[in-house]
């Protein structure tokens, strides 16, 4: 019997993806228009191969999963293909991973994601808990920011 296989996939694998940690809420464009706003970091280390540098090297893997991403001062990246929405779902998909990320939704950001067809998105190079609220994630981006630990880039819509 023949069974079909899938070649290895290049990008992030599975166990990565399902650990970061993503966080959406609708924001403004540095133009002022709205503008759907992703972040997604991982989470603190719970074994000794979780070091800084090793989350960092996982985070910097998935910003090169989804097109490239650029510091706060570069120019912001375009990263077609990167959202599929379906329905309340977002679906955030990686390139060479044969998995997505389903991103946490609400009914404002989604649709803003479905009417601009885009979402700036925010990679996180340290770690950030899971059960981070919006007060710890305002503090974790500032922090982030002034020490330029984030990238960026904008997603796009399948």
């Amino acid at each position: 019997m023949l069974t079909r296989t899938l070649p290895p996939g290049t990008g992030p694998r599975p166990g990565l993806l399902a650990s970061l940690g993503a966080w959406t809420w609708p924001g403004t464009a540095p133009d002022g228009r709205d503008l759907a706003h992703v972040l997604l970091a991982h989470p603190p280390g719970r074994t000794g191969r979780d070091t800084p540098e090793a989350i960092e090297a996982r985070m910097r893997l998935i910003a090169d999963a989804l097109g490239g991403l650029a510091q706060a001062r570069d120019r912001l990246p375009l990263l077609p293909e990167r959202l599929q929405v379906v329905g309340d779902w977002v679906l955030m998909r990686f390139h060479g991973a044969r998995y997505g990320l389903r991103l946490p939704t609400h009914p404002r950001w989604t649709a803003l994601v479905t009417a601009s067809g885009e979402a700036a998105v925010t990679v996180g190079l340290d770690p950030l808990p899971r059960s981070a609220d919006a007060a710890r994630v305002d503090a974790y981006l500032d922090t982030a920011l002034a020490a330029g630990r984030l990238l960026f880039g904008l997603a796009r819509t399948t």
